[in-house]
């Protein structure tokens, strides 16, 4: 009897895990990542709002120290516009050649209103020029025993505003000086080079006195952020003890000292606007003496950002100084 060849039981083949995709992968780290960064973010603002007298004093330093080289900035921004604004600025003389007639005047002062380096021009002929001359020298008896009027017509150009620069104005006075018809372009650049003057002298010392109170800005936060980390010293001994890595506890910090920074920089903003608005009356009532409609300008949209970006990068770099160099000398006994 043949015999049957024995069947060979089958091969029982379990299924394997299918392997997660690398990229999957890495973007449950990244997720990972970053819902840890908006934990501590969250919860080193609920850690400052539990100590909110702490918190408010901190702040309260922080914004007065940000406020005063910010106020200092809106003022002489403000003094830059009054001066190229105001209608006393440079005005340059044009003294027109004896045998020019007021045609001939009044056809050279249309052409130069037309440029655009020039916001008014103004003819005095020399009729009108002697009668200015009476009134203001006193020697109104003696010019009637003249024979003719020795003054010449004479036409008043005012630079635009942005030409308002000694360097430009030279430039368009000797331009001035070129027309034909010019026996004299005269300017007294003497007061305009010491108001642009006083005006450098100002923001370089704007910016001075802004960097050394960034600096008291970064010390303020780096020494807050000193004393929580010693406050907190048991628990960054115990997260060393389980494998935490220096990222790892340094995170809640660096958001602390941000949140203190960008705090620091909404009470800023709060005090400027709160000094413009009581300046601003005042100073209206001042511009109105000399019949003026100036007003006092704040801070717009773009100085606000540059204002709360700064406050928080000083946050951020005060608090990065502190633990950087405070939590290594922590360690587990």
């Amino acid at each position: 009897m043949r015999k049957q060849p024995r069947k060979q039981p089958a091969k029982q083949f379990r299924q394997r895990p299918a392997k997660q995709p690398k990229r999957s992968k890495q973007n449950s780290q990244l997720a990972s990542y970053l819902r840890h960064h908006l934990q501590m973010l969250v919860a080193s603002l609920g850690y400052l709002t539990r100590q909110p007298v702490s918190t408010l004093m901190t702040s309260a330093v922080i914004a007065i120290a940000l406020a005063l080289p910010a106020g200092l900035y809106i003022a002489l921004d403000n003094a830059s516009q009054l001066s190229a604004d105001w209608d006393g600025s440079a005005m340059i003389s044009l003294f027109l050649k004896d045998k020019t007639d007021l045609k001939q005047a009044q056809k050279l002062a249309d052409r130069l209103a037309l440029s655009k380096e020039i916001e008014k021009v103004i003819i005095i002929d020399r009729d009108q020029g002697l009668k200015q001359f009476q009134r203001i020298s006193g020697f109104g008896d003696a010019i009637k025993f003249l024979d003719e009027n020795p003054l010449p017509h004479v036409i008043t150009v005012q630079p635009a505003g942005d030409q308002q620069r000694p360097e430009k104005i030279v430039h368009l006075v000797e331009k001035l000086q070129n027309e034909s018809l010019v026996e004299l372009a005269q300017l007294d650049m003497q007061w305009v080079k010491r108001l642009y003057t006083l005006l450098d002298v100002a923001q370089r010392g704007v910016w001075i006195i802004g960097s050394l109170l960034s600096l008291a800005v970064l010390l303020i936060i780096g020494n807050t952020i000193r004393l929580d980390i010693q406050n907190r010293r048991e628990a960054i001994e115990v997260s060393k003890l389980i494998g935490a890595s220096d990222a790892f506890i340094r995170r809640p910090f660096l958001y602390t000292g941000m949140w203190y920074g960008i705090s620091g920089g909404l009470l800023a903003w709060v005090l400027i606007s709160v000094s413009l608005g009581i300046m601003a009356d005042p100073v209206q009532k001042l511009a109105a003496l000399y019949h003026s409609s100036y007003e006092l300008s704040g801070l717009d949209i773009g100085n606000i950002t540059t204002l709360l970006l700064l406050s928080c990068l000083l946050g951020l770099a005060g608090s990065w100084i502190a633990v950087g160099r405070h939590l290594s000398e922590i360690e587990p006994s």
